[in-house]
């Protein structure tokens, strides 16, 4: 709970704009996923690969963040 405070807050990482702009690509990367694979399976297929790209892709996106 602590951490979500400091999260929330502003103080949990040294550079805000950075991991607003981390999670924005890996959603990004999900919701391109999910449209793409949508077009040609079925919308819970579709649902499902895009979280899985979406949780593949934010390790490999906040390896380099630092905290404050």
């Amino acid at each position: 709970m602590n951490s979500a405070k400091l999260f929330f807050a502003g103080k949990l990482f040294k550079d805000n704009k950075t991991v607003v702009r981390q999670l924005m690509m890996g959603a990004g990367a999900g919701v391109i996923a999910g449209i793409v694979i949508g077009l040609f399976a079925p919308i819970w297929v579709a649902a499902i690969a895009a979280g899985a790209v979406s949780g593949a892709v934010q390790p490999v996106l906040f390896k380099d963040l630092k905290y404050a």
